[in-house]
């Protein structure tokens, strides 16, 4: 295809305009106040091949805003890295006998050459790789600094265990107790781990959500007050006979103690060896080796039967001293609380389940429907009258039931009223070499001693091949020369900290670092920062809502303490893109429906692919590629060139001077293209796009005719709101026009208000919330002239059989409604 076709070259807009961009340096930004700043992100990609379609899905989204706030005349912030440490690195470097930065750093070129084809309005000066020594240097200084204020520390605790991958990992990586990535069922492990101390945080991570709300899809803000779990409850203690000290638990209902007929602790938790008596502890270890095989998810289900063994022990209940049994069981977990569990089986139906199993008493202590749960089955949950509960017996309020008991445990100092969260401390220890080394000795006369700012980075050793492959440890505890080092206190013999920590880590500050990257004094320059941020729109995808999105606020709060920024929350708005899928079905390759992107834009090129992606819906909802035609996307971007290659009036062409019908339909459009765009409905806003591009083709073929100033301002606005989402025709159209020196550099026009305002509008007349009439009515007809209007019409008349109106309801100029007497 040739222009002299009127057509563009697709191949050819391409190469050039890609040329063009990086030599005029066009997505650079500014970023000498001025302008008002924009910060668009995406998600940045892990480099584990080259791109496939749900990047081209992803990275279209933030394009769209990022080239639309630019053309609104914003300095718009929209950088490119890659989240280059992990595992799939380290992995590919077993198999090839290489090191992982070859894989790594080879598949970023890929991407890269990818990206800039696709051609994403990228600032590539602010370009960071996470595995770059001059990034971890302050991933560990952060490290440090966490260190310092208390929020990173080790603990020996069960961890989850991928078998395969021979690391640890943290409870959101672990999906219906499988590996997320490599889909082996995990096991439970005891290790000594590092933490961040993320649970300090739990309140402000919950409360700050506010700020968020309106910006951030609702059902992610959901999902992460459900992770974070806020409980307020009460700590009980239950005294155990020849123990000094009394088993505490945690309850969100102190008010059904009456209730509690046993307690329950996590078989695998220290606690349960410590209890058992010596008559039952070969039965409980029998019964902790067979729990080592549940998962975490098996073990918390409703749907299967409860097991345990009872101890040997009893505990006393605080309220009414009656002496009750102790059991391990495996429905409590022991990371949740304290380990333990008072169990109220007539309320709780996994404790009913458990009681029936083994003929445990049931005893009911509110009323809720007359029923008995130790006949029927069916725990009783909800509110009623109290019974069988001492002094709260005909109570029917909860909250005066509640706080009755936790003030009566605290008097008799037996509990305390409390708060308690299902979000656990954030496990960062992974066993791996292809991650960022905690900066960390260990020396047997000072303990732990953080490694110096000034010997930062601590620098990965040179590993590969078989040498990174998984046996138990990490990798880099072999490397011994790395490992043996001196103590920077004392000056003696010390072993350097062996784990790597959680890619996630790398995730969580990346933003920042985006606003300086050359910057050598601190992670980050504070004053750019207060420049750039908050982020003005995030995109990205909802299986990060508790992972990520969680994590990098976290460490926006903490930085915050540090004084290094001014603000709770780093993003302001999010976006999350939905899947591309094929035949209904996700793309994998042992379903063979995967779709190659390289392929789809050789032969359809990018506009269209891009064009194809945003239009196919709302940016949320899932594409199933079967359904989508990007050949007919580049008949369109074809037809749309054609318009702009027909233009013969002049570059100066006074628009005013132009078709009054058409300057109404392009203003129109700019008007409702840009309330589109600003609301997230990038299809919508294609599709009233396509109506323009209709609307000139009729006038260019019509009596308006090809020189008519309009069809010159309405080729230019189309030009550029297709530079949005098909930036190389949109270029092509913008040169052709004879415009300079690129679409992508032009201003937004603003919509005239004289030429949006409709002259004409049709008002709907309602009579008793019937719909009587419909009339023309003028655009600012008022309210005197719309009854006026009203009244004299027949329909209107017969309708109101005489009556008199009583009362004028004026919804102008859409609606008038009349109430008859």
């Amino acid at each position: 295809m040739s222009q002299e076709a009127g057509q563009y070259d697709k191949v050819q807009a391409q190469e050039k305009w890609q040329a063009f961009w990086e030599e005029d340096e066009t997505f650079k930004p500014l970023d000498d106040g001025t302008k008002e700043r924009k910060y668009v992100l995406d998600m940045f990609p892990y480099p584990s091949g080259d791109l496939h379609m749900g990047h081209a899905e992803a990275y279209a989204m933030a394009d769209v805003l990022a080239r639309y706030w630019k053309l609104k005349g914003f300095d718009v912030m929209h950088p490119i890295g890659w989240d280059s440490f992990g595992l799939p690195a380290e992995n590919a470097a077993i198999r090839a006998d290489a090191h992982p930065a070859t894989w790594t750093y080879n598949n970023i070129e890929t991407q890269a050459r990818s990206f800039k084809r696709y051609g994403l309005s990228f600032d590539w000066s602010r370009r960071l790789h996470t595995s770059d020594e001059d990034y971890y240097k302050w991933t560990q200084w952060l490290f440090s600094r966490f260190y310092e204020r208390g929020l990173a520390y080790r603990k020996d605790s069960f961890v989850n265990w991928c078998p395969k991958d021979q690391t640890v990992l943290a409870n959101e990586q672990v999906v219906d107790g499988r590996c997320e990535r490599c889909k082996t069922e995990v096991t439970k492990r005891k290790l000594n781990q590092w933490y961040f101390k993320i649970t300090d945080y739990a309140d402000q991570l919950l409360d700050d959500m506010t700020q968020l709300e309106g910006g951030w899809p609702d059902h992610v803000l959901a999902m992460q007050r459900n992770w974070i779990g806020r409980s307020e409850g009460a700590h009980v203690d239950f005294r155990v006979e020849g123990r000094d000290e009394p088993i505490t638990v945690f309850t969100t209902r102190p008010d059904t103690l009456f209730g509690a007929t046993f307690m329950v602790v996590a078989p695998d938790a220290a606690l349960a060896s410590e209890l058992v008596s010596d008559g039952q502890r070969e039965e409980l270890e029998r019964y902790q080796e067979a729990v080592k095989r549940e998962t975490e998810i098996e073990r918390q289900s409703t749907e299967r039967v409860k097991t345990g063994v009872w101890l040997g022990r009893s505990a006393v209940n605080p309220v009414n001293g009656e002496e009750i049994p102790i059991w391990a069981a495996d429905y409590v977990l022991a990371d949740y609380g304290t380990g333990a569990i008072m169990a109220v089986p007539a309320h709780d139906q996994r404790d009913l389940d458990f009681a029936l199993r083994y003929d445990l008493p049931v005893r009911t202590v509110i009323d809720v429907d007359g029923t008995d749960p130790a006949q029927t089955g069916v725990a009783t949950a909800g509110d009623g009258a109290y019974i069988n509960s001492g002094s709260l017996d005909g109570l029917t309020d909860k909250a005066s039931g509640v706080s009755s008991i936790i003030a009566q445990l605290e008097a008799d100092e037996l509990g305390t009223g409390t708060v308690q969260y299902r979000l656990r401390d954030w496990l960062l220890s992974r066993q791996r070499f292809w991650g960022c080394p905690i900066p960390v000795v260990h020396c047997e006369a000072c303990g732990e001693v953080p490694v110096p700012d000034d010997q930062l980075p601590v620098r990965l050793p040179d590993l590969r091949g078989a040498a990174l492959a998984p046996k138990g440890t990490s990798p880099l505890a072999a490397a011994t020369d790395w490992v043996n080092t001196t103590c920077p206190t004392c000056g003696g013999p010390a072993k350097r900290d062996t784990d790597t920590m959680d890619t996630f880590v790398d995730s969580s500050w990346y933003f920042f670092r985006y606003c300086s990257p050359g910057y050598d004094k601190g992670p980050f320059n504070p004053a750019d920062v207060a420049k750039w941020m908050p982020v003005a729109q995030y995109v990205g995808g909802v299986e990060h809502a508790i992972l990520h999105l969680l994590y990098m606020r976290f460490f926006s709060k903490v930085l915050r303490d540090m004084g290094l920024v001014d603000f709770d929350e780093p993003m302001l708005r999010l976006l999350n893109q939905g899947q591309v899928i094929n035949g209904g079905k996700a793309m994998s390759k042992s379903l063979g429906n995967g779709v190659d992107l390289g392929k789809q834009i050789d032969e359809y090129g990018v506009d269209a692919v891009r064009l194809t992606m945003v239009f196919a819906g709302p940016p949320e909802d899932d594409i199933d590629w079967a359904d989508m035609s990007p050949s007919s996307s580049l008949k369109f971007l074809q037809r749309a060139y054609r318009i702009a290659a027909e233009v013969t009036s002049p570059v100066a062409a006074d628009y005013t001077a132009g078709s009054v019908d058409l300057r109404k339909v392009v203003h129109k459009t700019i008007a409702e293209v840009s309330q589109l765009v600003e609301s997230g409905r990038f299809n919508v806003a294609v599709a009233r796009v396509m109506e323009l591009v209709n609307a000139t083709r009729k006038a260019i073929d019509g009596s308006t005719g090809a020189a008519d100033p309009a069809v010159r301002e309405a080729a230019g606005f189309v030009a550029q709101a297709l530079s949005l989402v098909a930036p190389y025709v949109a270029e092509e159209m913008w040169a052709v026009l004879g415009y300079e020196p690129s679409v992508a550099s032009s201003t937004w026009p603003d919509a005239d208000p004289d030429l949006v305002r409709d002259e004409t509008v049709t008002m709907v007349v309602q009579i008793k919330g019937k719909i009587r009439a419909k009339l023309e009515v003028a655009a600012d007809v008022s309210e005197e002239d719309a009854l006026a209007a009203a009244m004299a019409d027949p329909g209107v008349q017969r309708s109101l059989a005489g009556q008199e109106v009583a009362k004028v309801i004026a919804r102008l100029p859409k609606m008038l409604s009349l109430v008859p007497r």
